[in-house]
Parts: structure tokens; sequence; C-alpha cells
């Protein structure tokens, strides 16, 4: 009876060894998948981490102007967008700057807090918290200060080797109790 098992046993090894060749190409396939996604991720990270501090570099320069250097503070702002934005900046100079001068006005932003909301390897969505000071010296009229916190969202992408500022949104409301 012994005899006759062995050669049904050896008649089995080849489905045996083609199912276990089947295993392994998916478990190769699987590895390959999940090592390109490791990839990705990887470098969507190292993207996030580039465009945040571009974001947190251009941001002050923006969203900042004084009224004696207004056409030069929005021609530099224009300098770290791209696409439809950076004719925003340039119409921007045609509408603020007479309004600016008029009043006087000098507006500095100060970033106290970035963080990446979403990052691709070419396309990361920054949130920023910002404290803005404007001072408006109307004529005859006492300096007004005027100091508040806001929130910006920046869509960085990279173009070349650079990051640049594609949208730019202000997100109303007031920010979080500390």
């Amino acid at each position: 009876m012994r005899a006759a098992r062995l050669p049904s046993v050896r008649r089995g090894l080849p489905l045996l060894a083609a199912a276990l060749a089947v295993v392994a190409l998916v478990l190769a396939g699987a590895a390959g998948v999940m090592f390109a996604d490791l990839q990705r991720l990887r470098s969507g990270e190292e993207a996030g981490r580039q465009a945040l501090e571009a974001a947190r570099s251009a941001a002050p320069g923006m969203l900042s102007y004084d009224y004696r250097t207004i056409e030069q503070d929005l021609a530099r702002a224009g300098g770290y967008t791209t696409g439809a934005l950076t004719g925003h900046y340039r119409r921007l100079a045609a509408s603020l700057a007479p309004e600016a001068r008029r009043q006087r006005a000098v507006q500095s932003a100060t970033v106290t807090g970035a963080a990446v909301e979403s990052a691709g390897p070419d396309r990361v969505d920054v949130l920023l918290f910002v404290d803005m000071s404007t001072v408006r010296e109307s004529p005859g009229d006492e300096p007004r200060r005027q100091v508040g916190q806001s929130r910006a969202r920046l869509v960085m992408v990279r173009v070349d080797s650079r990051w640049l500022v594609s949208e730019l949104s202000t997100l109303l409301g007031n920010p979080p109790p500390l």
C-alpha cells in the first residue's frame, strides 16, 4: 500500500510548486506596490517640508507693504507667485497703491505658525497663522494702529526648482482659543 501512495504524492508536487510560485509572485507584486507607495509618500513629505519653508518666507513679503514703497513691495510679492495670482498682484498695485498712499498705510505681517494640510510631489497646501499690524495716518488725524490675527491658505506649486504660491486665500473667523 505504501508503494501506491508514493506515485500520487509525486504527482501532487508539481501542483504544489506551481501554487507556491503563484503565491510568491503575488507577494512580490504587493511588495513592489507598497515600495512605490512608500517612495511617493516620502516624496510628498520632503515636498511638504520644502514648500512649508518657502511659504513661511513668502507670506510676510506678500502680505506686507509700505505706502512709500508700495509698487516695489507688490512687485516683490509678485515674485513669489505663479499663474493667475501673478496677474492679481499686478492689478492690485494699480488699485491698492493710490489708497495706501492716501491713508499713509503701512502693513506688516509676521508668520506665527504654519502647517502642511496636504502634500504631493509638486503641490502642497499650507495653512499659516499670521499676526497683522496696520498703521494708517490720514492727513490731519492721529495715526491709527490696528493689530489682528489672521489665517491664510497658500497653495504652493513646484516651478522648476522653486516653490511658488499659485493660490492665496484668507480664512475668516476667530482663531481657536489658546
